[in-house]
């Protein structure tokens, strides 16, 4: 095996975790800075420190990423589709970055690898994929809805009586620690993504088998490169979900980050699932936002935020299987 070819595929496949940071560090901040509980810098450097920390906690949905998907490719070619899944979803990212759409880098990663493999004629565990993958693409959302209406009915209902002023400065507070736990559930759960992919190209390459830990050098480097895009922002998404899609308070901002929170820890641990950060934060701020009256919330914005979760998959695929035909050609 190449090992140049095994040190790119691994350079990128961290490139490809640079830009889940940035494109995702939104979703662990995004409401703290809108309601003015943290400063966008002491939210950026909290959520990069528990993104890393996160990275620590479990290794099941890594197992999922590189053994559920497709079928492990072998050889040169092996190396060039998971080259041409990561290339796929960073050119994804960074169109939906560039154009402030939150868009899942989970399944801009899945797509590119189920793309690539197609192209490449490697087999698609689809059975894999329609229970890791579709489904909580379609769960997670619902559930994100109806959890985030009912914690923030339950909120209001407990606070009913409360001096409003001193609920909002509590809640400030409460918000760095529902932060924290986004920014820890992201980094468990991403972080895992891209660990999945390089164990892959580890197997590829004959330096691992399945059956062994993953390295720590691989937590590292993956925990580090997530820590370090997540800490570069991604203003341009943050603007997208913690204003325009509906004006929050800090009561609002900690019942959606606590939904966010525990949706991650909970598919991450009992299911191993692979859920986008994305989709759970974005629906748990529209079902808050409809406690206040359902058109409180815009959903011309939230129409086109849906749209583009279901075009993610498809379009970073297409992506990948036309950067597997590149790396093809190059190669004759």
């Amino acid at each position: 095996m190449d090992t140049f070819a095994l040190v790119v595929t691994i350079l990128v496949a961290l490139f490809f975790t640079y830009t889940n940071g940035f494109h995702d560090s939104a979703n662990a901040i995004a409401t703290s800075v809108s309601t003015r509980a943290l400063t966008p810098r002491a939210a950026l450097a909290m959520a990069a420190v528990m993104n890393m920390a996160g990275a620590f906690f479990g290794t099941g949905v890594a197992k999922t990423v590189s053994e559920g998907l497709i079928e492990t490719p072998e050889g040169s070619k092996g190396m060039a589709i998971l080259f041409a899944a990561l290339v796929g979803a960073i050119v994804w990212n960074l169109v939906t970055w560039y154009f402030g759409l939150p868009s899942s880098s989970s399944h801009a990663l899945f797509g590119g690898l189920v793309g690539a493999a197609l192209a490449g004629g490697t087999e698609v565990l689809w059975n894999g994929v329609v229970d890791k993958v579709i489904i909580p693409m379609f769960l997670s959302p619902v559930v994100g809805l109806v959890l985030g209406y009912l914690v923030m009915t339950a909120i209001m209902w407990i606070f009913r009586s409360a001096n409003p002023h001193k609920a909002k400065r509590g809640f400030r507070i409460a918000q760095t620690v529902s932060a924290a736990g986004m920014a820890l559930g992201h980094g468990l759960q991403d972080a895992q993504k891209t660990m999945g992919v390089v164990v892959m190209a580890l197997v590829i390459s004959g330096h691992e088998t399945y059956g062994d830990a993953i390295p720590a050098w691989v937590k590292i480097a993956c925990a580090v490169m997530l820590s370090l895009g997540t800490y570069a922002g991604g203003w341009r998404i943050m603007r997208t979900l913690g204003r325009k899609i509906i004006e929050l308070d800090p009561p609002q901002g900690f019942a959606a980050e606590a939904t966010g929170a525990s949706i991650m820890f909970t598919t991450a641990y009992l299911f191993k699932a692979p859920v986008s950060t994305t989709h759970v934060i974005t629906s748990a701020i529209m079902g808050v936002g409809a406690t206040k009256r359902v058109n409180a919330v815009r959903w011309g914005v939230a129409k086109n935020i849906v749209l583009g979760w279901f075009i993610t998959m498809p379009a970073a695929a297409l992506v990948a299987a036309a950067a597997f035909g590149i790396v093809n050609l190059a190669a004759l």
